[in-house]
């Protein structure tokens, strides 16, 4: 990939601050941040969950000092929440190197991978979140760059062009993605170390609780935590939110520490029932079951009829929607299970009586 040098030179000259331009996700606020930031493992014995990932990570950790080398590129994928940020940091953190985070969307320009690429030392991590929305050429800037460690660019014009290869020092790409299909294959190809994060089971979330719980300063019991923990769609980040609503209401209403019947009636309120799901998680499957027979419905028409953007859907309440069983994929659209049924209250179909296990 060739990039022309006056554009590099002049975002070089006039936009060196821009150097440390180290972007937060945009659907987090600064607060959501800030939070997340004090509560963030840094070691893996303080990191919950993921253990059979944990374990690889270590040995390959220990492999790449030993051979006093850096990490091979690594490829985080699977749903929002699930602590991919936090485990890059903490690789980080054992490696003993700086991490520099940005996300694929901020990185519109080629002065802006370029500036990046050029700030890094050796042995430092960059981490881009949301890797599969990278524009094609800042994807093409990163091939040579994580192959061989060099930027490859051009300089003049028409018959003045030169070919200029300039080296980088060896660092690590961590990417982490929400839709590891949307890579492309010549991307994906070059990360060598691939995993997918799960969702969490209870008893993980629950720890999870328990630890910020911890840091905060909040008083809860084992049960509470667990009742919090069951509504939390087996995700870290809405784990570490929902604690924050119920201690404020156990603080306001009880004054007291969270147990489980103060969790129950907390989450009530905020209208998150047993299975975690939210008012617009409820209104999507009564949507595919009151308006269209159960589905199949196509996820254009079930975003237009809520008014929602087919992105969040997809990224935001069908990810769960779909661990939990409650929504089916068809070549045809999305379906609601027997489970959604149930659990909405509605009677099974004869139809869907076969299906069901209940």
């Amino acid at each position: 990939m060739s990039i022309i040098s006056d554009d590099y030179n002049n975002s070089h000259e006039k936009k060196e601050p821009k150097k440390k331009n180290p972007i937060v996700k945009s659907e987090k606020t600064d607060n959501d941040n800030k939070f997340e930031n004090v509560i963030r493992p840094k070691t893996f014995d303080a990191y919950i969950g993921q253990s059979s990932l944990k374990e690889t990570l270590k040995i390959t950790i220990e492999a790449a000092k030993k051979r006093n080398t850096t990490l091979d590129h690594l490829l985080f994928y699977g749903p929002p929440g699930l602590g991919k940020t936090t485990l890059a940091g903490v690789i980080a953190e054992q490696m003993g190197v700086e991490i520099k985070i940005t996300s694929a969307p901020a990185l519109e320009r080629p002065r802006d991978i370029i500036g990046i690429l050029m700030s890094l030392k050796g042995g430092e991590i960059l981490f881009i979140d949301e890797i599969h929305r990278l524009n094609k050429i800042a994807e093409e800037i990163l091939y040579p760059a994580m192959e061989d460690f060099v930027l490859d660019m051009t300089t003049g014009k028409a018959q003045t062009v030169k070919t200029l290869r300039i080296p980088l020092p060896k660092f690590t790409l961590i990417g982490a993605t929400t839709k590891a299909g949307e890579l492309s294959g010549p991307l994906r190809d070059r990360f060598g170390i691939i995993h997918r994060l799960e969702f969490y089971t209870d008893k993980e979330l629950s720890k999870v609780i328990e630890r910020t719980a911890k840091i905060l300063e909040i008083k809860i019991d084992e049960k509470g935590a667990f009742a919090i923990a069951k509504r939390s769609r087996g995700t870290p980040r809405i784990a570490n939110r929902l604690i924050k609503r119920v201690s404020d209401y156990a603080l306001v209403k009880y004054n007291s520490e969270i147990n489980e019947h103060i969790a129950n009636e907390a989450l009530d309120i905020l209208q998150i029932d047993e299975y975690g799901l939210d008012t617009a998680d409820r209104n999507l499957l009564k949507l595919i079951v009151e308006k269209y027979d159960g589905g199949p419905v196509g996820i254009e028409t079930i975003a237009a009829a809520l008014g929602e953007d087919v992105r969040t859907i997809e990224d935001v309440s069908e990810p769960y929607l779909l661990q939990a069983g409650l929504i089916q994929r068809t070549p045809r659209g999305r379906k609601a299970s027997p489970q959604a049924y149930k659990h909405l209250g509605y009677k099974i179909p004869k139809s869907m009586e076969q299906q069901s296990l209940f």
